[in-house]
């Protein structure tokens, strides 16, 4: 909320002298819905892209500068997307949600921009150049974690499913309602079920990479997959409520001799499960 106030201060001193030539800029609308990527292809690589509502999420490559952005959302009230080139170049939309899509390419003309950004006073300022480093180190690190937190979000709103991949141990159930492959990362979106009347408390849930070596001697080989990111996973499950939350992990795919497990350690008790994924849902995610 913060960056999106600072944000808008930019831009309407940007715009305080241009709006003395032009009293009204009408903006463009784009439709979208959550079972389609709209793609957004813009004259100038992007830099920063902002919807004014969690319905809708505008993702795009942070690490490496691209032209593409895409866009979805689910159903609700009407929004804005403010797109920032690295140019300084701003870009601005109307998005509302829609069943039915007539476009899903946009490509954007140089002349579609409402106006320029003004450069952050802070930087000009900053004349110790590590110090620099260190505050846009930092910053980076912060904008991926609101990016994770914001496409996790999305992702617990949506519906959509992977298939039927759960596992019940005396009234407990885990269960992987969706993968998704994003930005290059995997986006696990896990459900734990307390269908019991005694409250559940995790220890630990671990991602990992199973083989299992055949022959005379039968042994198995585990490899941790660790998350960059993890979205409400819950300290406690009271009896009969369910929680879900998001682990954000690294892209990987596995090979025909390699499950992915999921183990799920109970803080104090032996309702443990150990859920077993195969290959095809890994290496096809959503």
């Amino acid at each position: 909320m913060k960056k999106q106030f600072w944000i808008s201060v930019f831009v309407m001193a940007a715009f305080v002298k241009g709006m003395a030539q032009e009293n009204t800029i009408d903006l463009d609308t784009i439709y979208v819905n959550d079972r389609m990527n709209v793609a957004l292809i813009f004259p100038e690589p992007i830099r920063q892209g902002i919807t004014g509502s969690e319905d809708f999420v505008f993702t795009y490559n942070r690490e490496k500068e691209q032209h593409l952005g895409l866009l979805q959302g689910i159903a609700g009230e009407m929004s804005n997307l403010l797109v920032i080139s690295t140019t300084g170049s701003i870009f601005s939309y109307i998005v509302k949600y829609s069943e039915e899509l007539e476009k899903l390419n946009y490509f954007i003309a140089e002349n579609g921009k409402i106006g320029n950004e003004i450069p952050e006073l802070s930087e000009k300022l900053i004349e110790d150049q590590s110090l620099f480093s260190e505050a846009k180190a930092e910053k980076e690190l912060a904008d991926k974690e609101t990016y994770y937190q914001d496409f996790s979000s999305h992702l617990l709103r949506s519906e959509q499913s992977i298939g039927r991949l759960r596992k019940r141990k005396d009234g407990v159930e885990l269960k992987v309602q969706n993968i998704v492959f994003h930005n290059s990362k995997l986006y696990f979106v896990l459900e734990i079920n307390n269908n019991s009347p005694i409250d559940y408390e995790p220890a630990f849930l671990n991602v990992s990479v199973e083989t299992r070596k055949q022959g005379r001697k039968k042994s198995i080989q585990k490899l941790a997959v660790y998350p960059v990111y993890k979205h409400l996973v819950p300290e406690i499950i009271p009896q009969k409520k369910t929680s879900r939350f998001v682990y954000v992990l690294p892209k990987f795919s596995i090979a025909e001799d390699k499950i992915v497990v999921i183990d799920l350690k109970e803080q104090q008790g032996e309702r443990d499960i150990k859920l077993k994924i195969k290959k095809r849902f890994i290496n096809n995610p959503n």
